[in-house]
């Protein structure tokens, strides 16, 4: 009784505030086709499971929501990016790296040692950071494509490999890490004194076996997932480079054919589905971390010190980015703008706190 009492006060609520009027023929006025290049035991999932909830019952059923998990509508960035171009796609979430062959200057999140922790992480990506690559995304796509938010997708990127503990850049020295094909990626691992190799990941497993790789930059959610230490990964060094960002893009023409009613539903279901995203790596990590430990792996946690000395190794991949990639300069001032507010907001808040 309880249950269908919250439910009855949830719906009028929803109703009172979006002026939504009830569908008696239970058919939805607007669809939403979302897919994401993963399986329901991913992040991304998560957060799509609970922008459908959002958004359906906060619309009163004019929207439907409906989820293509895998490959079902695509099964690339490029692809799946045309997709939303094109229509035929309503939502699509990737990585930086899925589209920097249409936007290269995304790939500003995977820019090392910038943002230091969740706390900042999140506040930069719920602010105008956001808002700023969404115009550059609308000019680049001829307003076709449109960034709605970016959540996490798998905690943050740390250096993992088969070899030996990684406390300092120079232990990085000739060890070939697995990269995506796209330049900065590469870029970090060569200013770290590495030999970037780039592989497909479905590979990765056997490259581990075989030697054709010795590392990688991977989440310990992504690393435990795809069993790697059956492989031969034993060493993970902590050095949290780069969030692992997921950008989520919608057809700005689907998106601009709501009323602005249903838009403000969409945007705030956008708001939840970050939210989501930003809590289930942290979740995820923790049995990830200590089924690791068990299995013999070696978890290393890099001094302040030591940190330093990898973001001091890594500064040439800044200028490389901000001379290099088209929108590069423009997106990092925004990027270390916003991140110099986040710190201190946090800091002032935590001040505040600790008296």
């Amino acid at each position: 009784m309880l249950k269908s009492l919250t439910k009855t006060l949830l719906a009028a609520s929803f109703l009172a505030t979006t002026g939504f009027a009830a569908y008696a023929d239970g058919h939805a006025q607007y669809k939403i086709r979302a897919t994401a290049n993963s399986n329901e035991n991913d992040e991304d999932y998560d957060g799509l499971v609970v922008f459908k909830n959002y958004v359906e019952a906060a619309s009163n059923g004019a929207v439907e929501v409906e989820l293509f998990i895998g490959t079902q509508l695509c099964s690339k960035g490029a692809e799946c990016l045309q997709g939303v171009a094109d229509g035929s796609i309503d939502v699509y979430i990737s990585t930086s790296g899925g589209a920097a062959g249409l936007f290269p200057y995304v790939q500003v999140l995977d820019l090392p040692y910038l943002m230091a922790d969740d706390r900042v992480a999140e506040a930069v990506l719920e602010g105008d950071f956001t808002r700023k690559m969404r115009e550059m995304a609308l000019a680049t796509s001829g307003d076709k494509i449109r960034l709605m938010t970016i959540g996490n997708t798998g905690g943050w990127r740390n250096f993992a490999n088969t070899k030996r503990r990684v406390q300092n850049p120079s232990d990085m020295e000739g060890l070939k890490i697995r990269t995506v094909v796209a330049d900065l990626p590469q870029e970090l691992v060569r200013a770290l004194g590495a030999s970037p190799t780039p592989i497909p990941w479905p590979e990765l497993f056997t490259s581990f076996q075989t030697g054709v790789v010795e590392g990688s930059k991977n989440g310990i959610t992504d690393i435990m997932g795809m069993k790697f230490p059956d492989a031969g990964l034993q060493y993970v060094t902590l050095d949290g480079h780069a969030y692992m960002g997921a950008l989520w893009w919608m057809s700005n023409d689907a998106f601009m054919a709501m009323p602005e009613d249903v838009r403000a539903v969409v945007v705030d279901g956008f708001s939840q589905l970050q939210q989501a995203t930003f809590a289930s790596p942290k979740r995820k990590s923790i049995q990830a971390y200590a089924d690791f430990v068990a299995g013999g792996g070696d978890l290393y946690v890099p001094t302040p010190a030591e940190k330093a000395a990898f973001k001091e190794a890594a500064t040439p991949v800044y200028d490389w980015f901000k001379g290099n990639v088209e929108g590069g300069g423009e997106i990092f001032d925004a990027l270390t703008s916003a991140v110099a507010d986040a710190e201190a907001d946090i800091n002032a808040g935590r001040m505040a706190d600790i008296k």
